[in-house]
């Protein structure tokens, strides 16, 4: 759809924004996206014309979808399918690598990835429809492949508990990532699910430096809650897995073993890693998030960031781009597996059924005959 009018006090290019108008949020700055024709800059004219500069707030903009499951061929991801409930992401972690698909909305990949939310309210409805359709073939849906569906917006919105609901009445399949401790508000549906074999949830953890991840990741659950979820999700039944990703070098990759006993601790028996990705705007979004936050460290974690991608920031290829190539890489990858081999996790091959989906009758439908 096409993207609403920018707030006139929204800069999009030039120095990092004042710290005041940005608290609590990722991004330093509000760099133009890519694909805008013009950039904006506040400048102090000499008369503190900048000191009454209203700070960031959070913009929920509705967006009534013509779609709601995405498809992709890739070949170095698990799913086909995919369900975002929301565009833009208040979590506000520095590193996202979904932070560029704003500028296809005429946004920037900076403050207004994590303050400029759309939330596709007819998203299950959407759903019902689409899992109606003639031919349609079930298969595992991924909630949450671009931006976490259990935001804080979700309190709100509950678009998210809506399309589990449908996927629940359905006996679709589903596997759901996020971030965020509020995934446990909806225990009561994954638990249903899961007793028929339809659901896994993925916790990321990033770190368990909470001094690290307050400034790396300033909305999202703090570590301690994000390892409680995993601990209850798993004791309702729910098979539960752990996402250390990103995996920063020389900041959080000293953490890789003691997050895999953490979550395992809390009843994880799955694990998986993804490194640090930085494509498009986000390679100048994460330096001068570095160079603000941890600016003795910055040139070690781009040196090593590149020392895995041939000598550039990043690698679009499959099966590079997540993982990366060269020693240091190696090393990682050989660290990543001896732990789990000590603590004895991946040792299951958890495969969702879809031998139980049942198609949703259409609004004023027909039951089906066979």
């Amino acid at each position: 759809m096409p993207a609403a009018p920018r707030s006139p006090a929204r800069p999009t290019s030039g120095p990092p924004v004042d710290a005041g108008r940005r608290r609590g949020r990722g991004a330093q700055s509000n760099r133009a996206g890519r694909y805008e024709t013009e950039k904006r800059e506040d400048f102090d004219d000499g008369w503190e014309s900048l000191a009454g500069l209203e700070a960031f707030k959070t913009e929920v903009r509705i967006e009534p979808a013509r779609s709601i499951i995405a498809t992709n061929d890739s070949p170095d991801i698990s799913f086909d399918k995919s369900i975002n409930p929301y565009r833009g992401c208040e979590h506000g972690c520095t590193y996202c690598y979904a932070r560029p698909t704003h500028c296809y909305l005429g946004h920037s990949a900076g403050l207004d990835f994590e303050t400029i939310l759309y939330a596709k309210t007819n998203g299950a409805g959407l759903l019902e429809q689409e899992l109606s359709r003639p031919g349609y073939a079930a298969s595992t849906i991924a909630l949450g492949a671009v931006t976490d569906p259990y935001q804080p917006i979700e309190r709100e919105h509950r678009i998210t508990r809506a399309i589990l609901d449908v996927l629940d009445r359905t006996s679709h399949p589903v596997g759901i990532v996020t971030k965020s401790a509020l995934v446990v508000r909806d225990i009561d549906i994954l638990a249903r699910m899961a007793g028929r074999g339809l659901v896994k949830v993925a916790v990321s953890v990033t770190t368990l430096d909470r001094r690290i991840a307050r400034r790396m990741e300033p909305r999202a659950s703090t570590p301690e809650r994000r390892l409680d979820a995993i601990r209850m999700l798993s004791a309702a039944g729910i098979p539960t897995q752990v996402m250390v990703a990103p995996i920063v070098p020389a900041l959080t990759d000293s953490e890789i073993e003691r997050i895999l006993d953490a979550a395992h601790a809390a009843g994880a028996r799955d694990a998986g890693y993804v490194l640090l990705r930085l494509p498009l705007e986000l390679k100048e979004l994460f330096r001068e998030w570095l160079s603000a936050d941890f600016p003795e460290r910055a040139s070690r974690v781009i040196g090593l960031l590149q020392s895995m991608h041939g000598g550039r920031d990043y690698t679009a290829e499959f099966g590079m781009r997540q993982r990366g190539s060269g020693p240091y890489a190696d090393q990682i990858a050989l660290r990543f597996r001896l732990a789990l081999k000590r603590l004895g996790m991946n040792e299951r091959r958890l495969k969702l059924r879809t031998d139980l989906f049942q198609p949703p009758v259409p609004r004023g439908g027909q039951l089906q005959l066979l």
